[in-house]
C-alpha cells in the first residue's frame, strides 16, 4: 500500500475541525480516511509551532537548518583538524631526522676541544 500524500492546507483544515468544531480525532480521522494517530500527531505539531508546522518536502524549519549547517561546520573542522596533525606529525619527524643526524655528525666529529670533566661538589648547608 502506498503512502498517502496530503496538502498542507488538508493538514490544518483537518486540525482545524478538530479544535474548533469540536469532533472527536477518532470521528474527524474516520470521515477524512486519516488514521488517529496521524491526525493526533498533526495536531500536536500545530500547537507547538504554528507558522512552521507542516514544512512540506524539501522545506526545512529553522531550527533543521541551523542543525544541518553546525554539522558542515563540524565535518570542515574535523578536516581540518585532520589536515594540522598531520602536518605536525610530518614537521615533528623531519626536526627529530635533522637533530639526529647534527647529534650523529658532533660524535663523529667533534669540533674544537673536548668539554673537561666537570667537577662535584659537595655542599653543606648551615
Amino acid at each position: 500500500m502506498q503512502r498517502r500524500k496530503v496538502s498542507r492546507e488538508f493538514q490544518v483544515e483537518a486540525v482545524r475541525l478538530v479544535r474548533e468544531r469540536g469532533v472527536s480525532v477518532a470521528q474527524a480521522g474516520r470521515d477524512l480516511g486519516v488514521h488517529e494517530t496521524v491526525l493526533r500527531k498533526w495536531v500536536k505539531e500545530i500547537g507547538s509551532d504554528p507558522e512552521q508546522a507542516f514544512p512540506g518536502h524539501g522545506k526545512l524549519k529553522p531550527e533543521q537548518l541551523e542543525i544541518d549547517r553546525l554539522r558542515r561546520e563540524v565535518t570542515k573542522l574535523k578536516a581540518e583538524c585532520y589536515i594540522l596533525k598531520r602536518m605536525a606529525r610530518s614537521v615533528c619527524k623531519q626536526f627529530f631526522r635533522e637533530r639526529c643526524l647534527i647529534g650523529l655528525r658532533q660524535r663523529i666529529r667533534p669540533r674544537g676541544r673536548p668539554p673537561a670533566k666537570m667537577e662535584i661538589r659537595a655542599f653543606r648547608f648551615s
